[in-house]
């Protein structure tokens, strides 16, 4: 007897949910999405990996036996509200870069309606190859949800860890990596302003040949997508300050991308003009 697959409701194919949900796929899962009030560009990434359009977010609950949200950090919570407050009683995988505290109070939210709550965390770039991108997952569904992915291209690692575990492994590599970034960019523009940038890049090329490069990427890589970075460090803050520890560098950070949100899904921009628009006062 052939087993029905598992409907996965995906909120929502962005870049990396697209990602996410494409794999899910290859899986051989339904995957359904809520297209009511969402872009002409997400509808067409949506129909480029096959997914199969629900009108709703009810519609959407309705069909699902897992829901696995994918979305810009400061919508994770409210997302989540959302999906408790049509009664869902499957598995909610929460895969969204906030703090741990942030992570178990979404727990919180869908476990009181009956759901079993799976935390995420996405380290990796969207659209890679096998191997470049992986979903960490902690609670006691992980292993469920784990074996969704396991035709790739996300690699699902499971952490032997209570939820809050994967929130928190993003929040360390991310607070690195994107925070070390936007320290760059903010060097950078310091050293336009007070007329100093090719000493620099001088200066780094003899005792830090990797960094004239990676300052190029901390605009160029990260310009475009800056607006969805400014939730990101925010939670990023708030789970050092849980953990007694300084938050201003990382609320700081958030400010550095707050001033690069114009460039939304924008090519990269010339250094020098990214650079100008982090010295404007805002």
């Amino acid at each position: 007897m052939t087993r029905s697959p598992v409907t996965v409701g995906l909120l929502h194919p962005g870049e990396m949910g697209a990602t996410v949900g494409a794999t899910v796929a290859a899986g051989g899962a339904r995957v359904v999405w809520a297209a009511e009030g969402r872009s002409p560009a997400t509808r067409a990434r949506a129909r480029k990996i096959g997914l199969e359009e629900a009108d709703t977010l009810a519609a959407l609950v309705g069909a699902s036996a897992v829901i696995l949200s994918v979305v810009p950090p400061h919508g994770a919570l409210e997302q989540a509200r959302a999906v408790a407050a049509l009664g869902f009683r499957g598995r909610y995988v929460d895969a969204n870069a906030v703090a741990p505290d942030t992570a178990r109070e979404i727990g919180r939210v869908v476990e009181a309606v009956g759901a079993r709550f799976v935390d995420g965390g996405i380290i990796g770039p969207a659209g890679g190859a096998r191997g470049a991108t992986r979903i960490y997952l902690s609670g006691p569904p992980a292993a469920e949800i784990a074996a969704l992915f396991a035709a790739g291209p996300v690699d699902a690692i499971v952490l032997d860890a209570p939820a809050g575990a994967a929130s928190a492994l993003k929040m360390a590599f991310a607070g690195w990596n994107k925070g070390s970034q936007a320290l760059l960019a903010a060097i950078r523009a310091f050293a336009m302003a007070e007329g100093v940038d090719a000493a620099l890049l001088g200066e780094w090329k003899i005792s830090r040949p990797d960094l004239p490069a990676q300052s190029e990427r901390a605009f160029s890589d990260n310009a475009g997508k800056a607006w969805r970075f400014v939730g990101e460090m925010d939670e990023i803050a708030r789970s050092l300050a849980q953990a007694n520890l300084p938050a201003g560098f990382h609320q700081a950070a958030g400010e550095i991308y707050r001033r690069l949100a114009d460039y939304k899904d924008g090519g990269p921009p010339p250094v020098e003009e990214a650079a100008a628009r982090l010295l404007r006062s805002l």
